[in-house]
């Protein structure tokens, strides 16, 4: 299934409104202000509609980074610094979602606030001695993981998982099938990349 692309169209402006109106033959019994106000709102259904049209499997990323439950954090840190991504889902020995794993988490355990760049450093001190991360250097993923995970289902809309987004202050949720096992995952550039626009 391929990635929908989901066309927005730009904000109309008062330039637009009028020479849309000259364009229609006959006398138009409406003003430029109300024509542009029906538009709005219309603009908002339509958004609306298509974000409740577009599921999770048509836009979420297939190949997914994820550890188990007994990675060494050590190498929870090594895939999210190589990769780049500031997060991994957890799964469990039936390969169930069963956590979630963000920088956050490691800087709650690392009893730091900093939340910029941190991954490099995170791995870099694993190896070393005398760094915030010398305490966890011998955890594993289970022991600070965000649990029980967020998930939504394949079928779950574009619109719900925006929700979801906003609700919980969240930038990407694992999509899982009938029986917890992740397929997908689902992030905010994700929405993006599907050219879907979070209501005004």
């Amino acid at each position: 299934m391929q990635k929908k692309d989901v066309v927005v169209p730009l904000e109309v402006s008062d330039a637009d409104i009028y020479e849309a109106m000259k364009d229609i033959p006959g006398y138009l019994d409406i003003t430029p202000a109300d024509l542009k106000e029906i538009f709005r709102f219309a603009y908002r259904h339509a958004i609306d509609r298509l974000s409740r049209s577009v599921r999770a499997a048509e836009i979420m990323t297939r190949a997914v980074y994820f550890v188990k439950t007994h990675t060494p954090l050590r190498d929870v840190a090594e895939i999210m610094a190589e990769k780049r991504i500031s997060g991994v889902p957890v799964l469990d020995e039936t390969g169930s979602v069963t956590g979630i794993i963000s920088e956050k988490d490691f800087l709650v355990s690392m009893g730091s606030s900093d939340t910029e760049h941190v991954m490099g450093i995170i791995s870099a001190c694993l190896d070393g001695k005398g760094c915030l991360a010398a305490p966890i250097r011998s955890k594993k993923a289970s022991d600070i993981m965000a649990s029980p995970a967020i998930t939504v289902q394949e079928e779950s809309s574009a619109f719900e998982i925006i929700d979801l987004f906003n609700k919980k202050n969240i930038n990407r949720v694992p999509v899982v099938d009938g029986s917890g096992k992740l397929t997908g995952i689902v992030s905010r550039a994700d929405i993006l990349k599907a050219q879907l626009i979070r209501r005004q």
